[in-house]
């Protein structure tokens, strides 16, 4: 069964974990490398699974797995051989639910919130290319070309039994459909997808993003569509998008509101007029039922989302 149908028919949110690069960094992680978190987890996977910890302690229902930079491609030209970058690849899957499962287990009162998900993350191909791409979306490549990218991370993060799949930060439609082809291999999985957004109408390829839920609202694996890594400004008339042309859940989890430079790999100054916490109630009061964080935001933002959604009625 669709997994995030089991949590929205007995809660009224889905609250989405935070940042792992960011909380990776203040652990004192160097990320400015193609790899990004994709490094941790080949090099101290101990901190992953902290990272992940601290978001269900502040209240996520959902870890979202440090897989988004993880590609055979990628860990090949660092060295590894095909069959360590597949198992690099699981191990993800298995951080997260190793942490997921010994939170439960110590958690004393489970009546007010669902067993949390383990979401593997697959990035685009333009996080693959680590030049910006992701939020341009101009591939130069074609659509059997991307199933052939994603076709075996796919697999490892299915084998290494993902809850769902979070197809996330996808700059263009060709992408999502190419996914969605893989799927087609896998008809028992469930995945949403979520893309990077340049305005409140338009995913960052200058695609509406209304044009890309009619598409995806008839595909039977498509669990959520919304918005990820994107300016806080933009997710409610986004919200509004998707909804008039979908009934399937929205998801959002857009960044803090701070500037990302692609080249230089930093964030600038956070935007003055972002209150992150209090424009996540706003965006349920739109339509959004899967709610959290992406670039910049941390533990305490997930906390804040859980205050008012734990108390949310039905």
């Amino acid at each position: 069964m669709n997994p995030i149908e089991q949590i929205l028919n007995r809660f009224p949110v889905v609250i989405l974990d935070g940042a792992m690069a960011t909380e990776l960094e203040n652990y004192g992680c160097n990320l400015n490398d193609r790899l990004w978190s994709a490094k941790v987890l080949m090099e101290d996977p101990k901190l992953i699974k902290q990272v992940h910890m601290s978001y269900f302690e502040a209240g996520a229902d959902c870890a979202i797995t440090a897989s988004y930079q993880a590609t055979i491609k990628g860990y090949q030209e660092r060295g590894l051989s095909e069959e360590e970058a597949i198992g690099l690849i699981k191990k993800s899957v298995q951080i997260a639910a190793e942490a997921r499962n010994e939170f439960w287990a110590a958690l004393n009162d489970k009546s007010n919130r669902p067993k949390p998900l383990v979401a593997a993350s697959i990035g685009p191909y333009g996080a693959f290319l680590s030049d910006g791409s992701e939020y341009r979306g101009n591939y130069s490549i074609s659509e059997s070309e991307l199933v052939a990218f994603h076709k075996e991370r796919i697999r490892a993060l299915v084998d290494a039994g993902a809850d769902i799949l979070a197809c996330e930060t996808l700059p263009c439609l060709i992408e999502a459909k190419a996914i969605l082809e893989v799927l087609k291999e896998f008809p028992e999985v469930y995945a949403w997808f979520s893309f990077s957004a340049k305005d409140g109408r338009h995913i960052s390829d200058g695609e509406r993003i209304s044009s890309c839920a009619e598409w995806l609202d008839k595909e039977q694996q498509v669990a959520a569509i919304g918005i990820n890594c994107s300016a806080p400004d933009f997710i409610e008339t986004l919200i509004g998008e998707v909804k008039s042309r979908t009934s399937k859940p929205v998801i959002v989890y857009p960044n803090s509101g701070e500037e990302y430079d692609a080249i230089s790999k930093t964030w600038g100054e956070e935007s003055s007029t972002n209150h992150f916490a209090s424009n996540t109630q706003r965006w349920y009061n739109a339509g959004a039922q899967l709610i959290g964080g992406c670039c910049r935001t941390t533990p305490d933002d997930i906390s804040a989302i859980a205050a008012w959604g734990r108390n949310t009625e039905k």
